[in-house]
C-alpha cells in the first residue's frame, strides 16, 4: 500500500477508537446520534462550501445523491452501534463490527469491483480479520455466566455483525463515489453530515426535552464523537483515492487494538490475554499490507 495512504488510515484507526471509547459511554440511542451528527454537520459544512467554491470541476447533482446514499447508510450504522454499544459490551461489539465490514468490503471489491489486492494484501486482509474475531469472541468468565449475560452476549454479537454490514456498504460507495463519480471528500461528506442530522432531525424535535437534557450531562462526548468521528473518516477517504478499498479497509481495522485495550483498562472488561493476541494478529496484517 501507498505510505502515505497508510498513514492516513493509521491515523484515521486512533482517532476512531477514541471517539467509540466516548460513544461507548453515553447511553443515549438516536438522540446521541442525532446530537453527534449535528455537531459533525455545523463543523463541516463550512469545509464543504469552502470545497465546493474551490473545486475544479463544476457541481454535480450527482454529488448530492451520492452524499444522500451514504447519509443513510450512515445513520442505519450509528443507530446500530449505538444499540449495540447500549446491550453489550464494547470490546465484543466494536472488534465484530470492525471485523465484518472489512470481511465484506474486501469479498465485495473482489468481486464486483475487479479489485486484486495480491497475495501478500489478501492475506495481510485476513490475518486482520482473523485477530478481530479472537479479540471479539470467547468464553464469558463463570462468574458472569448467567442467562441474563448470555443474552447481553448474544445481542452484542448480533449487532456486532449488523454493524459491520453497515459499514461493508457505505466503505464500498464511498470508495466508488470518491474515485468514479469523483466527488471531492470534503463535498462529499459535509453534505452527507448535514443529510445525517436532517434525517434524525424529526424524531429528535418531538423529543426536545430529552435531548437538550443529553446535551447538559454528555456535552464533552458529543463534541469528541462529532469532530473526532468525521475527521477520522474523511483521512479514510482522501487514501480511498491513492489506494484500493480492498486494502483500505482492512487497515484501518488496526482500530480494534486500540479499542480493545482501552476497553479492558479504562472500562474494566475481562480478557486481556485474549485481546492482546487478537492485537498482534492484527499488526501482523497490517504489516502485510504496508508490505503488499
Amino acid at each position: 500500500m501507498n505510505g502515505t495512504a497508510l498513514a492516513l488510515v493509521l491515523v484515521a484507526a486512533m482517532l476512531h477508537a477514541g471517539w467509540n471509547l466516548a460513544a461507548k459511554r453515553v447511553d443515549g440511542g438516536a438522540r446521541f446520534v442525532f446530537l453527534y451528527y449535528t455537531v459533525s454537520a455545523v463543523a463541516c459544512l463550512p469545509l464543504a462550501i469552502g470545497a465546493l467554491l474551490a473545486a475544479p470541476d463544476r457541481p454535480q447533482w450527482s454529488w448530492l445523491g451520492a452524499s444522500a446514499v451514504t447519509a443513510v447508510c450512515h445513520v442505519a450504522y450509528g443507530l446500530v452501534l449505538q444499540r449495540g454499544y447500549a446491550v453489550g459490551d464494547m470490546s465484543v461489539v466494536y472488534p465484530l463490527a470492525r471485523g465484518t465490514g472489512p470481511l465484506l468490503s474486501v469479498f465485495a471489491a473482489v468481486v464486483f469491483l475487479g479489485e486484486r489486492p495480491g497475495v501478500l494484501g489478501g492475506a495481510g486482509a485476513l490475518l486482520v480479520v482473523a485477530g478481530v474475531l479472537v479479540i471479539g469472541t470467547g468464553g464469558a468468565k463463570a462468574t458472569e455466566d448467567s442467562a441474563a449475560r448470555r443474552r447481553a452476549r448474544r445481542a452484542g454479537l448480533g449487532y456486532g455483525v449488523l454493524t459491520g454490514a453497515a459499514i461493508a456498504a457505505y466503505t464500498l460507495w464511498d470508495a466508488f463515489s470518491v474515485a468514479d463519480l469523483g466527488v471531492p471528500p470534503l463535498v462529499y461528506f459535509g453534505t452527507a453530515a448535514v443529510l445525517q442530522s436532517a434525517l434524525l432531525a424529526p424524531g429528535a424535535l418531538r423529543d426536545r426535552g430529552r435531548v437538550g437534557e443529553l446535551w447538559r450531562r454528555h456535552r464533552t462526548e458529543v463534541v469528541v464523537v462529532g469532530l473526532l468521528s468525521p475527521i477520522a473518516y474523511l483521512l479514510v477517504l482522501y487514501a480511498m483515492r491513492i489506494a484500493p478499498v480492498s486494502l483500505v479497509a482492512p487497515a484501518r481495522e488496526s482500530s480494534i487494538v486500540l479499542g480493545g485495550l482501552a476497553a479492558w483498562r479504562l472500562l474494566g472488561e475481562p480478557d486481556p490475554v485474549r485481546r492482546l493476541t487478537g492485537s498482534v494478529i492484527v499488526l501482523a496484517g497490517i504489516i502485510a499490507i504496508a508490505l503488499a
